[in-house]
């Protein structure tokens, strides 16, 4: 018997806690935090605890199963592969349009998906391309793409240093924080507090985060726009409007000012349910304070005016001059990204959804019309369909009819971990290995980061004889989608993507290997091979790389992983000259596609006050979105997807806790087990995302004998985030009834 101790990042969410895991012959026996790790410093959440119980569940699929019969039956590597040749080839040669993907969130937690999902959907060729992210994040994506230039350039509270943080529809003690990466979140929030700072929270539910805040604000879901938008008519209105260092770096800043003078808080109040004087007081204090930051998340971005949202946001922190200076927002520099790069004009719309005519963002098309070009008989038809990672039938609008348009399909390729929702009607489910057998990065993350940091985790045990690395299966999927025979061997897939990197950095005239002979570097790379290559040539580039000797001291992936538990980078820099992609080199504070929305968020104002209870999710932090429930020592105890009622609409209805109650929308009905609660708006029920486990075919033992109701039966597919495409999960009109 082999003990021994390891460290390793969590993959479970964005907040990137160093782990301690004791091990007796590769089973993990206990995991603690890591209190050496330089970002975490030993915090550790209820997954993090668990994260054993995930690597050694046993309905993790082990082997690839083929469908046959109806029944999905194990097969080995070499069959399936065969079988997702025969399937999905034809209809690549006929037209590859036909050929959908949809990649879940789970890819942005490991490198495979980091590096090799790219290759695999340029392989496909197909513009029918969706993913999580126009489920969630999509908001903040667009509106940073008009603003500064660049879709991914997301400023984040510098949390550490601030001394005011308004936070909007985000519940960070649940979700351990989101595009906004920071270990130990409710700590962080506590410290400003304990440092005589004030922390705000604005949202619908008394959460966990607003108890523990300075003050909270109920509001109606949906509305915070408004609020916003009273915020900055009030900051002009009253003098107090100040960019600070980034004045004459913005543009559009009268234009912003005059559209927004209309939305008076008294004008506002009535629909966002906060009174007009509060709102000044807030709008007063944020400007007020030395060092403020304005930060909002899901909540207000999976609503319909989502990208409104996500652009007010900015304007406040722009017009309190708290824009990329320490205390306010700011950008990191992750340790694999250069640190300026060449202008770029950022667009979306450069084709269109066939069925509804939905713009491409961010080389996708909104999830939201998935089963809209499955259904829908024509040329250019969806006929089949690849995953990865990802439950859309579980954690996508009007689930219900995904699930229906799913069956339709003449082929599905799934690479995954569970046979799930979804993935029971793939013909062929690739499975990947356990964590432990792969190295870790959190490219995406250290690039939401509150602090710069970079930490790299190797593979902690040996790969089973009969499984395969996820990024070889990535890459064997590309070949095949190439039209490659089924016997090429993956590396072949993984030259191409590393020469194709070298050879562009090569060329950059801007970047630190110029001139350089391809050659010469990839022989500076051997003999890795796969990520590890990849992640080598990334932080050797990068801001703090080797520059592959024009730094001696330089970072190298051989540096980084001798420091067990992180590299600490520093704190936060101001960046804007960086990070500004625009050619003019100015923040475009009024891009036609913010004002010419505000039109729709006037026309909308009424109807915010129209339905009689509206619906929001929730989150717990014992879970994650839809993958975390078979796991038997998170979803324990009490049922915890129930809906959530106010006493006196509790009353109204003529409830009690334990009642059942039927939540009706336009597009669907389920019936919950009520939890009656002061801890949410009037007006205003909640059930939690990602749950209805209890579908047939579904090989979860755990999550099915507490399966919940999958709220996005009740979600509207039709229903919208106009600029982004982003599926409106949360204020959906609903009717109760008790049953």
């Amino acid at each position: 018997m082999q003990t021994r101790t390891a460290h390793r990042t969590c993959p479970l969410c964005e907040a990137t806690c160093g782990l301690e895991l004791a091990l007796v012959d590769d089973r993990i026996t206990r995991v603690r935090g890591d209190d050496e790790d330089v970002f975490s410093r030993g915090y550790i959440c209820p997954k993090g605890a668990l994260y054993g119980e995930l690597e050694h569940d046993p309905d993790r699929l082990t082997r690839p199963l083929v469908k046959v019969d109806g029944r999905h039956v194990e097969v080995s590597w070499d069959e399936a592969f065969e079988r997702v040749a025969e399937l999905l080839t034809p209809i690549l040669e006929s037209d590859r349009n036909a050929v959908a993907a949809y990649v879940g969130n789970p890819n942005v937690h490991n490198v495979a998906g980091q590096f090799y999902l790219r290759p695999l959907l340029k392989a496909l060729g197909t513009r029918s391309i969706f993913s999580a992210s126009t489920v969630d994040q999509m908001p903040k994506h667009i509106s940073s793409g008009y603003l500064f230039g660049s879709p991914v350039a997301i400023p984040v509270p510098d949390l550490d240093r601030t001394d005011h943080l308004l936070l909007l529809g985000a519940n960070p003690h649940m979700s351990n924080g989101s595009l906004c990466t920071a270990p130990d979140f409710p700590g962080r929030l506590r410290a400003i507090r304990d440092r005589g700072g004030k922390v705000v929270v604005i949202d619908p539910r008394r959460t966990r985060t607003a108890e523990k805040a300075s003050e909270h604000h109920f509001i109606r879901p949906g509305t915070d726009p408004y609020l916003l938008l009273a915020m900055v008519a009030t900051l002009d209105a009253e003098g107090l409007v100040d960019l600070g260092h980034v004045a004459g770096r913005v543009d559009g800043l009268d234009v912003v000012l005059d559209a927004a003078r209309v939305y008076t808080p008294e004008q506002v109040a009535p629909t966002c349910g906060i009174p007009a004087e509060e709102i000044r007081r807030l709008a007063r204090e944020l400007a007020a304070a030395e060092r403020g930051a304005v930060y909002g998340r899901i909540g207000t971005h999976t609503v319909p005016f989502g990208t409104l949202a996500a652009w007010l946001v900015d304007v406040l922190n722009v017009i309190t001059g708290n824009l990329d200076r320490a205390g306010g927002v700011m950008w990191p520099l992750a340790a694999h990204d250069q640190a300026s790069g060449r202008p770029k004009e950022f667009r979306t719309g450069r084709w269109h959804s066939r069925v509804r005519g939905l713009p491409e963002v961010l080389g996708e098309l909104p999830v939201a019309t998935l089963a809209d070009e499955i259904l829908t008989e024509g040329d250019g038809r969806v006929r089949a369909l690849v995953t990865v990672a990802g439950n859309p039938v579980v954690s996508t609008p009007d689930a219900g009819r995904l699930d229906e348009a799913l069956q339709s399909l003449d082929a599905m390729v799934s690479v995954d971990i569970y046979l799930n929702e979804t993935t029971r009607h793939a013909d062929v489910i690739l499975p990947s290995p356990p964590d432990l057998t792969r190295p870790h990065y959190d490219g995406a993350f250290y690039r939401l980061a509150v602090r710069n940091v970079a930490n790299y985790s190797p593979p902690v045990v040996e790969l089973a004889d009969d499984a395969m690395p996820e990024w070889e299966i990535l890459a064997k999927l590309s070949l095949i989608a190439l039209g490659q025979p089924t016997s090429t061997p993956p590396s072949v897939a993984d030259e191409f993507v590393i020469r194709l990197l070298v050879e562009g950095g090569c060329k950059d005239p801007e970047g630190p290997i110029a001139g350089r002979d391809p050659d010469d570097v990839l022989a500076q790379l051997a003999p890795r091979t796969g990520p590890d290559r990849v992640l080598d040539y990334l932080l050797r580039v990068g801001a703090y790389g080797d520059g592959f000797g024009r730094d001696p001291d330089g970072l190298t992936l051989e540096r980084l992983a001798a420091r067990e538990h992180g590299l600490d980078l520093g704190p936060l820099q101001p960046r804007l000259d960086d990070v500004i992609r625009h050619p003019s080199g100015q923040v475009h504070l009024a891009a036609e596609v913010f004002l010419d929305d505000l039109e729709r968020l006037r026309e909308a104002q009424s109807r915010f006050m129209d339905a009689s209870h509206v619906l929001v999710g929730r989150r717990h932090v014992r879970s994650n979105n839809s993958w975390m429930h078979n796991i038997a020592g998170l979803n324990g105890g009490s049922n915890r997807c129930t809906l959530h009622l106010h006493p006196e609409d509790a009353a109204e209805l003529g409830v009690d806790d334990g009642a059942v109650v039927e939540v009706r929308s336009r597009a669907g009905a389920v019936e919950a087990p009520v939890e009656v609660t002061a801890d949410i708006m009037r007006g205003v029920v909640s059930l939690p995302h990602g749950w209805g486990h209890d579908v047939e075919g579904v090989g979860l033992t755990v999550a099915r004998d507490r399966p919940g109701v999958n709220s996005n039966v009740l979600t509207d597919a039709t229903d919208i985030d106009v600029p982004s495409g982003n599926a409106v999960l949360n204020a959906i009109p609903v009717t109760l009834a008790a049953v």
